[in-house]
């Protein structure tokens, strides 16, 4: 029977799904980022399953010397060095099937509650205000909605649009990307001329740093809103604040930020987190557009398929 560490908390019903596949997992959801390579080492871990506790360098997978595959529950892969992984021989597996039908949700949320004001009016009926002028809102029918990126994510959130009629276009920088008849891909340079809404589905990395920035924004032929339920670090933060001050964006439903540590922010990231809580066109949640009870589940059967068919392939070609 082969080995897997876990060292991050999971739904239960990951353990039996494992077993199933003769896999003994060593379950350890407390065990601290920096006891993690020691612990690799002191067994012959096949599989490491991770959430987002540490990063997976190549230090780290040189203390399991036996690892074949390294699964990421979740969808984002920014917290591993697949270089290291692809030089050690260690293949990545990861779910964003697992939680893309949950983000699409989701984004349609942050995309109503940015519209018709739905966190701000909360906000002030709370308070004893009752201004219904204020809060006219935009329905979504007519207008524009612009994906960057038409992943498993954007694909998610597109089929969702469907119902509200509006128009969906989607950029993606992978040619090899195809449309599913849910949104028109288009360049980019058409995204910007056409869309009133940017929605980010794009992953991070190295070179989607600060992707949305000030000459990305300014290159939109009409003031828009915005939604991220991406990566933070994929948005310069401090151009968005400037477009908002600006009005050439005209409201962001934020779910990432490009620190999500409030308590360890720079002065420059607390000077851009100080207007953004504040702003009544900004809407903010703690990174949850992933994360429901249906997903936590989902994710351990998307991975577990993917363990399987891995080893399956692996025993194949041995």
């Amino acid at each position: 029977m082969s080995l897997c560490l876990i060292i991050d908390e999971m739904h239960p019903s990951l353990l039996p799904l494992l077993a199933q596949l003769g896999i003994a997992a060593d379950y350890q959801p407390t065990l601290p980022a920096a006891e993690v390579p020691a612990a690799l080492a002191t067994r012959p871990y096949e599989g490491l399953v991770v959430r987002s506790k540490l990063r997976v360098t190549a230090q780290l997978l040189a203390h399991g010397p036996k690892l074949r595959y390294v699964a990421r529950a979740g969808a984002g892969t920014d917290n591993i060095d697949e270089a290291a992984m692809e030089a050690a021989g260690v293949t990545l597996l990861n779910a964003p099937e697992g939680n893309r039908d949950a983000v699409g949700e989701f984004a349609v949320g942050l995309l109503l509650g940015l519209l018709r004001h739905i966190p701000s009016a909360d906000q002030e009926v709370r308070q004893g205000q009752w201004r219904r002028e204020a809060n006219r809102g935009t329905e979504v029918a007519g207008l524009t909605i612009g994906l960057l990126g038409y992943g498993h994510m954007g694909r998610a959130f597109a089929r969702r649009l469907g119902a509200f009629g509006c128009t969906v276009l989607a950029h993606d920088h992978n040619p090899a990307v195809t449309t599913d008849g849910h949104a028109t891909l288009v360049p980019l340079a058409e995204l910007q001329a056409r869309a009133d809404v940017l929605s980010l589905h794009i992953p991070y990395s190295p070179a989607n740093h600060h992707f949305v920035n000030e000459e990305l924004l300014a290159g939109f032929a009409r003031p828009l809103w915005l939604l991220n339920t991406a990566r933070g670090e994929v948005v310069d933060q401090a151009a968005l604040v400037a477009a908002l001050r600006a009005g050439t964006v005209r409201g962001a439903a934020l779910d990432v930020l490009d620190n999500e540590k409030l308590g360890a922010l720079s002065p420059a990231q607390q000077a851009s987190f100080d207007y953004l809580r504040q702003a009544a066109n900004v809407v903010l949640t703690p990174h949850v557009g992933g994360w429901t009870f249906e997903s936590y589940q989902r994710i351990n059967e998307v991975l577990v398929e993917k363990i399987r068919a891995f080893r399956a392939g692996a025993a194949d070609k041995r």
